[in-house]
């Protein structure tokens, strides 16, 4: 009778090995891609084994995400870096530098931004994730240094005011705990409903880009993309109308 042979020990992996094969797969097959069996398996390892380091595939993919909000606010930070200290030019570099960023990374983009449970939602009211944090150090500038024309408090609709008091709370909650230099006493409801409103459009277009769901070919989106934060700058006053 043969003696059993000993089992092989399953290989030892770390947490930045789990990372760095999920990051992998996601970009260069998708999100749908990303699965605890596929990672076990291009590490080696059993599916169960994953769960010394994450509690469930959501975990995982929650850690990735933000992993990607932190380079997408570091290739931000690069830019405005070497920029003139002026709250408009440095604002609409930050949104130009989000579509880039967007159509380079386009994996990436859906997992952080066209997943369900993110979006707008998450994109806005995370403020203490460096992506949050540039956005509104941005938003900071531009109320502090200059003269917003925002929508008056009695045409917001009725319907919505409940919903932005809610989120106007969140958000000088999070700026209070952050630490932001944000003047806390401009932020009445014109400002928060502007600000959701910019962050629909400029949301909005550029998931359209990058999905490819503009209702007409066009051949070049970025004159359409600089021309919607033109006029963005020109309804809130940061833009001379003949600019």
């Amino acid at each position: 009778m043969s003696n059993p042979k000993p089992r092989g020990r399953s290989p030892v992996v770390t947490d930045a090995e789990i990372r760095r094969v999920a990051r992998t797969l996601l970009v260069e097959h998708g999100p749908d891609a990303v699965s605890l069996r596929a990672i076990a398996r291009a590490l080696g390892i059993t599916a169960p084994a994953l769960y010394r380091y994450y509690g469930s595939l959501d975990d995982l993919l929650e850690t990735l995400r933000l992993e990607f909000c932190a380079d997408l606010a570091a290739e931000l930070s690069a830019e405005i870096a070497t920029l003139p200290d002026d709250g408009v030019v440095q604002f609409f570099a930050i949104c130009q530098g989000f579509r880039r960023w967007a159509l380079a990374h386009t994996r990436e983009f859906t997992l952080v931004f066209a997943s369900p449970g993110s979006g707008e939602a998450r994109a806005l009211r995370r403020f203490d994730e460096p992506f949050g944090r540039i956005f509104l150090a941005a938003a900071g500038r531009l109320l502090a240094n200059y003269d917003i024309v925002t929508p008056r408090t009695d045409v917001i609709p009725p319907e919505l005011r409940e919903d932005l008091v809610h989120f106007q709370t969140e958000l000088l909650a999070s700026l209070s705990e952050s630490g932001q230099k944000f003047p806390a006493e401009k932020l009445d409801l014109g400002v928060t409903y502007l600000m959701i409103q910019m962050w629909a459009r400029l949301y909005g277009h550029v998931t359209l880009e990058v999905f490819g769901n503009y209702p007409i070919p066009l051949s070049n989106p970025e004159v359409l993309f600089d021309a919607t934060l033109a006029e963005l700058g020109r309804t809130i006053g940061l833009l001379d109308e003949r600019e």
